[in-house]
């Protein structure tokens, strides 16, 4: 008996710190949303971000765009082969890319690179006494450190999707013509019949969703980190699982809502 109270003393424990995180989580999303709509804007800040997570990521994001489309290319003709059905190859491609696998992959990309250097960024002012510091000048941490970063991210990842879709559908289709055989117009009229504009915007919604998390989960745990170095080290893992984490559930819930009937 003993061992099953502390079994279910340990899951309410449990639930308590998720239900405490996800609540401080949504007030500091609350307010690093609120400082985008007051002065002062950091213009400067908001350029460097967006460099950082959109120019320096692009190398990545591309590379896995390319082989995607490729290894999509060659898996669909494997599995349409046997019915008969290799037409099917360039719609199949474009549909997934742009409506799932190029946000997706992107996030995950963008989280593992960008949502660590974050946090280490933010963690490593914060233990080193430097965001006490901006509050000192009077100048206000979220509206600095946060706000700036949030907004970046919400632009540039969808930015980068568009880029990941255009070279996953290059991919796809060198695969289909130098590989398979394909005819090189036929393939590239398949794909623009058969794309859609709300399969191309519902990617890039993906997108600006994706990177309000992946900034919104480095800031916040960088900002929040503690205990010196190892404090560091803990939020900058816990920042790329907790994003790549979201990344997944959002991506459900926003196809349901965009494709569910």
């Amino acid at each position: 008996m003993t061992a099953i109270l502390d079994f279910l003393a340990a899951i309410g424990r449990g639930v308590g710190l998720a239900c405490r995180v996800a609540g401080q989580l949504a007030v500091f999303a609350l307010s690093g949303l609120s400082h985008l709509l007051r002065p002062p804007f950091y213009g400067r800040m908001f350029l460097r971000s967006l460099v950082e997570i959109g120019y320096f990521s692009l190398p990545v994001v591309a590379l896995t765009a390319v082989f995607t489309g490729m290894v999509l290319a060659l898996q669909s003709y494997t599995g349409f082969a046997r019915f008969s059905a290799e037409g099917a190859i360039a719609s199949i491609v474009v549909l997934s890319v742009t409506r799932e696998l190029g946000p997706v992959l992107a996030g995950l990309m963008v989280a593992g690179r960008v949502g660590a250097a974050m946090a280490a960024e933010i963690g490593t002012m914060r233990v080193t006494d430097q965001i006490d510091a901006l509050t000192t000048l009077s100048t206000n941490p979220m509206k600095y450190l946060v706000a700036p970063r949030l907004l970046a991210g919400i632009v540039a990842l969808p930015l980068l999707v568009l880029i990941a879709d255009i070279l996953g559908v290059m991919g796809g289709y060198i695969i289909g013509t130098f590989k398979l055989g394909f005819n090189g117009a036929t393939y590239l009229r398949n794909t623009l019949d058969f794309v859609q504009t709300q399969d191309v915007v519902s990617g890039l919604a993906k997108a600006a969703v994706f990177g309000f998390l992946i900034t919104l989960l480095g800031c916040f745990q960088g900002y929040n980190s503690r205990g010196g170095a190892q404090g560091v080290g803990a939020a900058t893992t816990a920042a790329v699982v907790a994003a790549s984490i979201l990344i997944l559930g959002f991506d459900y819930v926003l196809t349901e809502a965009f494709f569910a009937r």
